[in-house]
């Protein structure tokens, strides 16, 4: 039976099982190293018979993954217009992002 683990990474949420790939903030790591993220919210069986909920945190808990890729996300543009006093500026932006593969929910 699989697990599933809500974890709480870069100021976000995400909804994890096993063998999934999230993508996430930057980790200060390299590709192909191990990451075990310790913040977890809850931790669940696939038929929701086995729930622990923490407080904030379940204590003992942690999920580990497997860092697959380090990356910059598609470029968005950011435009500031203020009507009537000839003021616009236009900028772009990329965020780095971390490709994480998770192996186990424990």
């Amino acid at each position: 039976m699989s697990k599933i683990a809500v974890i709480k990474t870069g100021g976000k949420q995400y909804k994890v099982a096993e063998g999934d790939k999230i993508q996430i903030e930057k980790l200060e790591s390299q590709e192909g190293k191990k990451i075990d993220f310790k913040d977890v919210l809850l931790i669940a069986d696939e038929k929701s018979s086995d729930i622990k909920i923490g407080d904030p945190l379940v204590k003992g808990a942690k999920v580990s993954g497997l860092i697959e890729k380090q990356y910059k996300d598609k470029k968005i543009t950011v435009i500031k217009y203020k009507a009537k006093v000839r003021y616009k500026r236009k900028l772009g932006h990329r965020q780095n992002k971390t490709l994480v593969k998770i192996e186990s929910i424990a």
